[in-house]
């Protein structure tokens, strides 16, 4: 089997009666899969009565994004695997492009479709848009995308190597999945698929985001993005990514800086009256130290695999869009 789509699911009954039939119709030559992520609606019953043509993996506790895919993808066979949020709305053909392109570039080990917003179609989504930077401080960012501002999609971007690519729609090569260990569940979700996309990297491999795909996304339908366990989530698992992932040289400077940048941030939620945010940054914090000092089995590349230290944006995205204006990828100077 090549490709295998795989849709986890947590409590999202509306999402797969309204998306499935959607990804059933618009792909072919692929294996779909929904990977129940201990579900307590009746996801499982919609399945078997509506969709039985879809394989269905399930167990009883909620892994998390990255713990439920590492165990549903170690049961499936594949060259390819995509990894597809519950409430995307992949376009005719969109698979294609995907395929055509892994085979044309065996060093690339992950790549997205161009994300669309389901509402505003015209317009980039959110979660990836055209394919994700980060800059020197580890803040991630995307072409037609920069902090909240959302670009039209317009032909601006095109099929490109990136830094990362978004896990709403994630094609991997199999193998390389496997190779550097898959997701780290420690991370449970957020930002999870920056770092694999990062150890890819480190590896040797590519990331790219195809243009010739599109699909739509809702976007928050787990978590929507004022919630503070997300807030929690994005901070803390932001500066895991940075202590692993960095150049030992550069670890201890970048997220002492980082550190204070997100101090800034909390202040900003106190003064917008979001005390539960700011909260949110000081548990991410010691969930940072907690990690840092008292998880002794952290999930990261093989030294062995090591090739190369991943350079992305070396500015400050912060100060670009904040200071100096900037609110389009294409303003910012790599």
């Amino acid at each position: 089997m090549p490709v295998a789509v795989v849709i986890l699911n947590y409590n999202g009954r509306k999402f797969l009666a309204d998306f499935l039939p959607i990804v059933l119709k618009n792909t072919q030559d692929a294996a779909i899969y929904v990977a129940d992520n201990g579900s307590s609606d009746d996801s499982l019953a919609l399945l078997a009565a509506d969709f039985p043509s879809v394989s269905v993996l399930s167990w009883a506790e909620n892994l998390g994004y990255a713990g439920g895919y590492n165990f549903a993808l170690g049961q499936i066979k594949a060259d390819y695997f995509v990894l597809m949020n519950s409430d995307i709305a992949p376009r005719k053909n969109w698979l294609q492009p995907l395929v055509a392109y892994f085979k044309a570039n065996p060093l690339v080990a992950a790549a997205q479709p161009f994300l669309l917003d389901f509402q505003k179609p015209a317009y980039f989504e959110y979660a990836g848009a055209a394919g994700g930077f980060w800059d020197s401080y580890g803040y991630p960012f995307c072409r037609g995308r920069l902090f909240d501002t959302l670009e039209k999609s317009e032909g601006q971007y095109t099929t490109s190597i990136v830094n990362w690519a978004t896990g709403a729609c994630l094609m991997v090569r199999a193998e390389v999945f496997h190779l550097v260990g898959g997701l780290d569940a420690y991370l449970f979700a957020h930002m999870e698929e920056i770092d694999l996309c990062w150890r890819m990297q480190r590896a040797g491999y590519s990331i790219a985001a195809v243009a010739e795909s599109e699909v739509l996304h809702v976007g928050g339908g787990t978590l929507n993005k004022e919630n503070p366990f997300k807030t929690y989530l994005n901070f803390r698992n932001n500066l895991i990514l940075l202590y692993k992932n960095l150049e030992p040289s550069l670890r201890f400077k970048t997220i002492f800086i980082r550190m204070i940048l997100d101090g800034i941030a909390g202040i900003k939620f106190l003064t917008e009256g979001k005390f539960s945010s700011f909260l949110a940054i000081l548990k991410a914090h010691y969930g940072f130290y907690h990690y840092m000092f008292f998880v002794n089995n952290k999930q990261n590349l093989s030294p062995a695999l090591q090739k190369n230290w991943v350079k992305s944006f070396d500015g400050s995205i912060l100060n670009a869009y904040f200071l100096q204006g900037k609110k389009k990828f294409n303003q910012i100077k790599f």
